[in-house]
């Protein structure tokens, strides 16, 4: 599946980046966001951004996002549980 976005041509100029870089950037901030909000595994997400698991939790701390994001009764769950 391909998704069209039209972005103003001289976007990637007003923030000191190639075409390309722009491209990979955006696929990477929708996919951080998409985890984020719990809609893709951390794996699918590293998938739609083209690059290994390891390399995407490795960028979630430039977007502000937590590699691990639990509710409270989630982490009293594994704490019983250990």
């Amino acid at each position: 599946m391909q998704i069209l976005v039209e972005v103003p041509a001289n976007l990637p100029d007003a923030i000191q980046c190639t075409p390309q870089q722009f491209a990979q950037e955006a696929k990477l901030a929708m996919s951080i966001k998409l985890f984020e909000i719990k809609r893709l595994s951390s794996g699918m997400a590293a998938s739609l951004a083209g690059m290994s698991r390891v390399q995407f939790l490795g960028e979630l701390h430039r977007y502000g996002v937590a590699v691990i994001n639990l509710e409270d009764d989630e982490i009293a769950e594994d704490i019983t549980n250990a």
